[in-house]
């Protein structure tokens, strides 16, 4: 006959607690999500915190396109470690989440399910339809990454008041004369028929020659001044730049300099090359 196993689980003297011996947190982070959403844990910090020096963190918000990706949840948990902690050191740092509403993405997407050549207005309608169903999916999964934030309360660029605001912003500027036509060559996408943002332009690489332009002194007393001397060594002299962009040179107008004050505690320098009668020095002023 086999001898029968004797249970040693009897002989061990373990504490006996309630805390799981499984981690299970794909069950257990969405309940811990939604007992912070029904205790207002996020309101709750913001009352301990009212006093306290402020540390605003400004969002870049994301645009109202598509299911978030691995770049959205670097983004969003990175931001808020820094605000949680900024939290925790004693500060009021709050933090109001946002949407970009705005832009091609958006468009491009209406295009996709509803064809071109819509009117305006039924484009903007549908743009704005769009947006808001992104905005609530995302929105779902930010807080599902544990994410604290005045979800409640969160701003769009699409909001009324936000481009409201953005028409008087634009009207005080245009009042204080900031505004001014003028001439500005903008890219334009033949396949997606819409101009393109200059971040957007890819250039083929290509091998040119990087060359020394002289610039002749306009104001030769100035430029002694703006270096710290009483005059220059010679009458003639050129400020000397080098470019990699050569095409540029014909177009070029001028060279401007100025006196760079000297801050004790920035160690950066700037270093100017000035030829003087043929002979090219080197002056180090530190910015």
């Amino acid at each position: 006959m086999s001898e029968k196993k004797k249970d040693y689980r009897a002989t061990l003297n373990l504490p006996d607690t309630s805390f799981p011996m499984r981690g299970d947190l794909a069950k257990r982070e969405p309940q811990w999500v939604k007992e912070w959403h029904e205790r207002r844990i996020y309101q709750k910090v913001r009352a301990a915190s009212r006093g306290r020096p402020k540390f605003v963190l400004h969002d870049g918000p994301p645009y109202a396109n598509g299911d978030i990706h691995l770049g959205h949840a670097i983004n969003k948990i990175l931001k808020d470690i820094v605000v949680k902690s900024r939290n925790m050191a004693g500060f009021d740092a709050p933090y109001v989440p946002g949407w970009d509403c705005h832009g091609m993405p958006i468009e491009r997407e209406i295009e996709k399910l509803y064809g071109k050549n819509l009117p305006v207005e039924k484009t903007q309608s549908l743009c704005r339809a769009y947006a808001a169903e992104q905005i609530e999916r995302q929105k779902r999964d930010f807080q599902r990454l544990g994410v604290l934030g005045d979800w409640d309360n969160a701003y769009t660029t699409m909001a009324f008041g936000n481009e409201a605001a953005e028409i008087r912003t634009l009207g005080k500027l245009l009042a204080k004369g900031y505004l001014y036509r003028g001439l500005k060559p903008v890219n334009w996408c033949f396949d997606c028929g819409s101009a393109l943002a200059e971040a957007e332009v890819e250039y083929i690489d290509r091998k040119d020659f990087a060359i020394d332009v002289g610039f002749p002194f306009a104001e030769p007393e100035k430029v002694a001044q703006a270096f710290g001397l009483l005059e220059l060594p010679g009458t003639v002299g050129w400020i000397v730049i080098w470019t990699t962009t050569p095409w540029t040179i014909p177009a070029n107008q001028a060279y401007s300099t100025s006196p760079m004050k000297r801050n004790p505690n920035q160690t950066t320098n700037a270093i100017t090359a000035v030829t003087v009668g043929g002979i090219t020095s080197r002056s180090r002023s530190q910015g």
